[in-house]
């Protein structure tokens, strides 16, 4: 289960995750990430914490806003300069934290339509949690599971 304090054991082993994910058997943990995912998400209920809606923002791609636009019956024009921002990597983001699609409940008001970086997230069944170190460490601090996946990648490793 996963600890009480996993956020102040995330922060004491952020440079253990980073020489696991960046000197570790990466075919090893790419073949165990599917099960650890689907056993994180077991014991983390999502609408309990909503952490990611929160503090991120996910990137907002063409695709995702032109269907995002079309769910809301609003022009993808008013969609951007109501809801998003060019950040300084190019990508659209959301204005304001926590999202403005997140209901009082954790709830998200898009969630059929929402974006893919939304459905991805945090990452914990797919190479990226390999390929993007400072993402992975960071998702570390910010979701529960993707805590749980790096802590038994851990103990996978030894």
């Amino acid at each position: 289960m996963i600890p009480q304090q996993w956020k102040k054991q995330a922060t004491e082993h952020q440079k253990a995750y980073k020489r696991l994910l960046e000197k570790g058997n990466k075919n090893k943990m790419l073949q165990a990430l599917p099960e650890l995912h689907e056993e994180a998400f077991s014991k983390i209920n999502c609408l309990e914490c909503a952490n990611c809606c929160k503090n991120y923002s996910p990137r907002f791609k063409q695709p995702d806003i032109k269907r995002i636009a079309k769910h809301l019956n609003i022009k993808e024009g008013e969609l951007v300069a109501t809801y998003l921002t060019l950040d300084k990597d190019g990508d659209y983001v959301t204005k304001q934290s926590p999202c403005p699609f997140l209901l009082s409940d954790n709830r998200c008001s898009i969630y059929e339509h929402r974006p893919s970086d939304c459905h991805r997230y945090p990452y914990t069944d797919e190479d990226v949690l390999l390929k993007r170190v400072s993402l992975t460490l960071k998702n570390t601090m910010v979701c529960p599971a993707a805590f749980m996946v790096l802590e038994r990648l851990l103990e996978i490793e030894k």
